[in-house]
This record gives C-alpha cells, structure tokens and sequence, in this order.
C-alpha cells in the first residue's frame, strides 16, 4: 500500500514536470518536483497549473458558456443599465459590445453608429465594432465603409491582423475587385490561423487550378505547423485546424 502512494506521487509529479516542460517554466521546478514529489506537486498545482488553467481558452470558454446557459442576458442587462444610467461613449461601447457578443447585432450595429455619429467618428475601437457589427449584420458593404473610414483615419489599421482580415471578408463575401490582394495582406499580418483557412477558403472556390492549388498548400501548411504549436495556440486555432483537416479530407 505504501509502495502505490508513492508510486501515485511519482506519476503526479512526472504529470507536472511533463506540464513543465511544455510551458516552458523554470527548470527549477522540475528539481523540486522529483526532489519533493508530493510536496512539490502541491505547490506546483496551486502556483503554476491551476492560474494556467484558468488563463486557458478552454477555461475561459467554458466559463462563458456557463454564464450563458445561467443567465444568458446577464452581460446586456448589466451593460444597458450603466448606459441607462449614463449614457457614455464607453457605456454605449460596452452595450454595443455586449449586444453583439449575444447575437444582437442589428442593435449593436445602432449603438455603434450612434457612437461614431460625434465627436468620436475616428475612434479606432468604435469604428472597428462597427464594422463586427455591421458583418455580423450581413452587410459587406457597410463593413467595408466602416473599415475605409477607419484606414483613412488611422493608417496603421490596415496592417493589423483584426481589421485587415475582416477588410478581406467583406470584399470577399462581396466578389469585390481587390480581395485576393486584401487576402495577402491578411496573410502578412497574421497572428494566428485564421487568415489562411479563410484565403484558402475563397481560392478553393476560384476557377483558376493554381489557386485551388495554392489552397491546398495552405490548409496543408495549417496542419503541419499545428504539429509545433503550443497547448494555447492549438486551443486557439483549433476550428482552423479542423477545417483544414476537412478541406484535405475532401
């Protein structure tokens, strides 16, 4: 019986050291782990995995979902009385932010141009919600207005991964002369998978066998660099990864 508690601690402190490695921590830790099996895995836990833990994108997710199922207006209701209290920018941001995250994007679209409509018109976190917004809507044209707007404004916009990927969909879901230029600046300015799966996307869907070509090769470059991602990064890319899988399947 003591030979298996012992064993138990060995196997939880190989558990951690293994997390240890993965994310890079201190190699200090692996030393307190092996010295101190049980002690060092205790405090490994609180201190290091279950901060990450709750940091994660599946944590995060999953909390939200919670929240959603609880009480599914909470965000809304509480967002819309601040801005009822008094009536902001910020507060209009916030409920506009909120109506769009609950699927509400016809009025968030309202409060974003309201917001926009003053002395904020360039704000660059007002114009970029609006043109969420205004996506989510179903409106290409609008969005790429709001974009526009917001490129003329702010020039550096244009190479952010956010906007110059949203610039890229609604010309896109437009057919719009300048989407596969949109596209390659997407690309350029990418932070993660998502402007690759969605290029590869809309050049799978051209006439042109080089582009279904050049498709392929980027679900394929998707899969194979998702062999070197860390636990966060395949947590984050994990519909990209999945719809390049499928697109190779096919």
């Amino acid at each position: 019986m003591r030979i298996f508690g012992i064993s138990l601690y060995v196997i939880i402190a190989l558990f951690f050291a293994v997390h240890a490695v993965r994310t890079q921590q201190n190699m200090y830790w692996l030393l307190i782990l092996f010295l101190f099996p049980g002690l060092g895995s205790a405090v490994y836990f609180f201190v290091i995995y279950l901060p990450a833990l709750r940091q994660s994108r599946g944590a995060r997710t999953a909390t939200r979902a919670i929240s959603q199922l609880v009480d599914p207006n909470r965000a809304v209701r509480e967002a819309r009385t601040d801005f009822d209290r008094a009536p902001t920018v910020a507060h209009r941001m916030r409920l506009a932010a909120a109506l769009l995250e609950g699927g509400n994007a016809a009025e968030a679209v309202e409060h974003y141009e309201a917001g926009a409509s003053g002395p904020f018109s360039s704000d660059p976190a007002l114009l970029q919600g609006l043109a969420r917004a205004q996506f989510a809507n179903g409106s290409a044209s609008a969005t790429q207005d709001a974009l526009e707007k917001l490129f003329a404004a702010h020039p550096l916009t244009r190479r952010q991964p956010e906007p110059a990927l949203l610039y890229a969909r609604a010309l896109a879901a437009m057919g719009a002369r300048g989407t596969r230029a949109a596209f390659e600046l997407a690309l350029a300015s990418a932070s993660d998978a998502a402007p690759r799966c969605l290029y590869a996307d809309w050049l799978g869907a051209q006439s042109d066998e080089a582009d279904r070509q050049r498709a392929r090769e980027l679900y394929a470059e998707i899969v194979q660099d998702a062999r070197h991602w860390p636990r966060h990064a395949r947590e984050h890319n994990s519909e990209w990864l999945q719809r390049a899988q499928a697109a190779l399947g096919q």
